[in-house]
């Protein structure tokens, strides 16, 4: 396991954080430490403009090769970058789907001219993307999708069905929809990968009011929308989805677990200031707080260091990063004591921990439930055999 940093990435971090400290202050000052779980509702418009300004500055899109207009970085320093962010405060990425999924995607599997048509708008930050794979009856099965593409008699793909718990989808320009090509086929076989645009008849967005009394989720409805390209070819949806799913694995892990610091960070201050830190068991659990998330960072440099964010390691992460954060969440209203229950202002205005906690119940379910994660992990992880299907 890789746990120290060359002089060279070391001058990059110093790059990186000597940068967010010269770039947020003045408008973007009001974005430090906002808009990450239970806040992505927050100053949408100016944590867009952060996204183009980070693109001026060069620091949208570091791991991407160098040919399509990325920095090259390496994963040690791709690394850095996302430690470096969350340590200095750096706002929620409206652009995060793209860059980290819809991007890497594209340059694995898309054409040249897909790559010329998509990624400078990611890279720009002036393009958002969203995630359409989730549906009324496949959340994390994936390969029950329902939603449909036929070829119209131009050749056009038209996609009709529904996509949920669509994070950002009111404020995306693109979506990259798992449809399927083959009416009569089943399961992973016979599904596209497509782009679609969300700013056309046909595509209806509708926001789900979550616990929080926000809505950065959304439904949302295509209904005879045209596909502006496919990736791969008809049939290939669900090689192209699963190699998606690699990256949303990847490095930007480690950049997640600044954020879990700096929430940690905030809950032992709150703890110090009105004495449950006096409380054994709350000091305990504190302590247990701190030994889960080292242990999630060494897993994940552990991961990234021998086989990159592919490797069969990652199936554990998301049932361990999950558990933690919901555990933390809870831990945060019980340091809160009787504040917790109490609201600041009508009629639904929360702290930044109250948010947390009631954002963290939903962490153990999208991206794959902790159940079908088990099964992941003593499936593909194990090879056991498989669950057995109802008839």
């Amino acid at each position: 396991m890789k746990l120290t940093f060359s002089a060279a990435d070391e001058a990059f971090r110093e790059e990186i954080a000597g940068w967010l400290r010269d770039n947020l202050s003045g408008e973007f000052a009001q974005l430090k430490f906002r808009g990450g779980p239970g806040d992505e509702h927050m100053f949408p418009a100016e944590r867009k403009r952060w996204e183009q300004h980070l693109a001026a500055g060069g620091w949208t899109c570091v791991g991407w090769p160098k040919e399509v207009g990325g920095r090259g970085a390496s994963i040690e320093q791709q690394v850095i970058f996302f430690e470096e962010y969350a340590r200095a405060g750096g706002p929620g990425r409206v652009g995060h789907i793209g860059e980290g999924l819809a991007g890497p995607t594209l340059i694995a599997f898309g054409s040249d001219e897909q790559k010329q048509r998509y990624l400078p708008g990611i890279l720009s930050g002036t393009e958002l993307w969203c995630q359409g794979y989730s549906e009324p009856g496949a959340g994390s099965d994936l390969a029950n999708v329902r939603t449909r593409a036929r070829q119209d008699a131009n050749g056009q793909w038209l996609i009709s069905g529904q996509k949920v718990w669509t994070s950002l989808a009111h404020e995306s320009d693109w979506c990259f929809v798992v449809a399927r090509t083959d009416p009569e086929s089943q399961a992973h076989r016979g599904l596209g990968f497509f782009l679609v645009s969300m700013h056309q008849p046909g595509v209806t967005v509708r926001p789900i009011e979550q616990l929080t009394g926000t809505s950065e989720f959304n439904e949302v409805f295509f209904d005879e929308a045209v596909a502006a390209d496919i990736v791969g070819a008809p049939g290939d949806g669900w090689k192209v989805a699963m190699g998606l799913l690699g990256f949303e694995r990847g490095v930007s892990t480690l950049g997640q677990q600044m954020q879990f610091q700096n929430e940690l960070d905030e809950i032992i201050r709150i703890a110090r200031d009105n004495g449950a830190a006096q409380v054994p068991a709350i000091r305990q659990r504190i302590a247990e707080a701190h030994t889960g998330l080292r242990l999630m960072r060494y897993n994940a440099m552990r991961m990234l260091s021998d086989n990159g964010p592919g490797d069969s390691s990652a199936l554990v992460y998301k049932l361990h990063w999950s558990s933690w954060h919901r555990n933390l969440g809870a831990l945060a209203m019980d340091v809160l004591g009787p504040e917790a229950d109490i609201i600041e202002a009508a009629p639904y205005e929360l702290t930044r921990l109250q948010s947390l906690f009631l954002f963290t119940r939903s962490d153990t379910l999208y991206g794959g439930t902790n159940q079908i994660q088990r099964n992941i992990i003593a499936e593909r992880g194990l090879g056991m055999p498989k669950e057995a299907k109802g008839r």
